[in-house]
């Protein structure tokens, strides 16, 4: 994070403690070591329905489980939050748990985050395809028009910081209205699709130490630029 920045963020930090206020962010590790695939709706009142938590996909050349990496990588950001003073919520902890897309909604809606992260990594059938994304809920979804705006300004800020990775690729900042996690959220919420375990070097890019850590202060300090415009 930018000294700068950081300070800024600290002192406002510590004037929200002071007030007995704190800035809470909900981390979601996508999926989890089994897989159900029994149906929930996919917003509230929905006749349509989806999968509680899907397989996830696992890495073409480590064969690490997505799984295993996104709670990995989720533990090293809630880290580097605390470090920076926020509060810090995961709807896991582990691989043995049996949480749906809307339990894990409904975690950070009980935690009344300031902003939630979902983490993932990708698949594509096209093994040359590469790069993080990051995907947030629609404006025009009845269900989603409430937390669009601010979801919408913590993407860019994150998308931007991001972005100073040396070498990274991005595919953008996606929007979609079919996602359980999004239309049964309360409060802001974005995914961030860290990269491509479909692809074999991006795969092992992603298993790296120095990349990860990479990954999280690029989170950390576009978490910090997006709390400091409001």
């Amino acid at each position: 994070m930018h000294s700068k920045n950081r300070i800024v963020l600290l002192i406002v930090l510590m004037l929200f403690t002071a007030l007995g206020f704190s800035l809470t962010i909900c981390i979601d590790p996508g999926h989890q070591k089994e897989a159900d695939l029994t149906h929930e709706p996919i917003a509230p009142g929905s006749e349509t329905t989806k999968a509680k938590v899907s397989t996830g996909t696992r890495g073409v050349s480590t064969g690490i489980p997505e799984y295993v990496f996104n709670l990995e990588l989720s533990f090293m950001l809630r880290d580097r939050l605390l470090e920076e003073g926020y509060d810090v919520v995961m709807t896991r902890e582990s691989h043995d748990v049996n949480l749906s897309n809307i339990e894990r909604a409904k975690i950070a809606n009980e935690a009344n985050a300031d902003l939630c992260i979902r983490v993932h990594a990708d698949y594509s059938s096209d093994n040359y395809l590469k790069g993080f994304m990051l995907i947030i809920p629609s404006s025009s979804s009845k269900y989603t028009a409430p937390i669009y705006e601010e979801s919408r300004k913590a993407a860019e800020k994150i998308h931007a910081s991001l972005l100073q990775i040396s070498g990274i690729k991005s595919l953008g900042i996606r929007v979609r209205d079919d996602m359980t996690g999004f239309n049964w959220s309360e409060v802001p919420v974005l995914i961030f699709e860290a990269g491509f375990m479909s692809n074999p070097e991006e795969d092992v890019l992603l298993s790296t130490r120095d990349y990860r850590e990479k990954l999280v202060e690029a989170l950390v300090t576009g978490i910090a630029d997006y709390f400091l415009t409001k």
